[in-house]
């Protein structure tokens, strides 16, 4: 009987897991809508003494994303306002909802990667993952590799769909 040979792990495949890009700080949004008169009406005066008085140190070591849930009318100036406390107070943080903090932490991450790492490699983006890793991560991920890349494909090293292969 012949020895089983694991062609795979013997590859030139490398293999890029966005998975080991997401960051585990707990997620919060700070909400205007606390903030509103009926959850209507942004009070100028009323706001400002709200967030003087707020304990900023509850958002520490926490990802902030600052949103308004209401169907109100907020001036951009309100989302900047809460934004110049919490990085005061060197919070990392977004003005948009979840998603938009989310796509905001791949970025980050993904500007750092040395795509020449990647020169004339054949790449497999893992596809499943235990946290949730935004389309946009993807997307962001095949603009900075394919330049580079021999080829790529998403899936397991061991069943793959192809996406791109350069050409020759």
């Amino acid at each position: 009987m012949s020895e089983i040979i694991n062609r795979v792990a013997n590859s030139s495949l490398v293999t890029i897991n966005l998975e080991d890009f997401y960051r585990k700080e707990e997620r919060v949004v700070f909400d205007i809508k606390d903030f509103l008169f009926q959850e209507l009406v942004l009070k100028e005066l009323d706001f400002r003494s709200a967030l003087k008085s707020l304990d900023w140190g509850t958002y520490s070591n926490k990802l902030v994303a600052i949103t308004c849930t209401a169907d109100a009318i907020i001036p951009a100036w309100a989302f900047m306002l809460v934004s110049t406390y919490l990085t005061s107070n060197s919070v990392e943080h977004v003005i948009g909802d979840l998603s938009v903090l989310e796509q905001y932490l791949f970025e980050q991450a993904i500007s750092k990667i040395d795509a020449s790492l990647y020169k004339d490699k054949p790449v497999v983006v893992k596809g499943c993952s235990k946290f949730p890793v935004p389309s946009y991560a993807y997307g962001r991920l095949l603009t900075l590799v394919q330049p580079h890349a021999k080829s790529i494909m998403y899936g397991e090293p061991c069943s793959t769909v192809p996406l791109y292969k350069a050409p020759k």
